[in-house]
């Protein structure tokens, strides 16, 4: 196996993972009764739940897609914003769950890093 199809399998596991994390929490808004309170709690005014959740699913769609590598590198930033604001809340938090945005973290720059690595290799080639 070769170093980009390699680093593409890693790239598409990674960006799996992140996609199934956020998909979840996109899923406990709808589902879960009680995840509006946990947003309220973490200091967050619970009309944001709605916009946040179809930014992450447009942000999904983003990154997935690759119609525009400026897009993608926009989505990539915000998700990366969105993951520093839930780790600080988290951290203000009388209840704290600090895996979570950490691992989404994580994620996001090993998806943002190995992505950068295969566009660089094909513009060089």
């Amino acid at each position: 196996m070769n170093s980009t199809r390699s680093q593409l399998l890693f790239y598409r596991i990674a960006t799996g993972l992140l996609t199934l994390m956020l998909i979840m929490t996109v899923m406990n808004s709808v589902f879960n009764t009680e995840f509006s309170s946990r947003f309220v709690r973490l200091g967050y005014p619970e009309y944001l739940i709605i916009p946040l959740m179809i930014a992450k699913v447009v942000g999904i769609i983003t990154i997935w897609s690759n119609v525009s590598s400026i897009v993608k590198e926009w989505a990539y930033i915000s998700f990366f914003f969105l993951f520093i604001l839930a780790l600080l809340a988290e951290i203000n938090a009388s209840d704290t769950d600090y895996v979570s945005p950490v691992l989404a973290l994580i994620l996001l720059l090993s998806s943002y890093r190995i992505w950068k690595n295969i566009t660089n290799k094909n513009s060089k080639e």
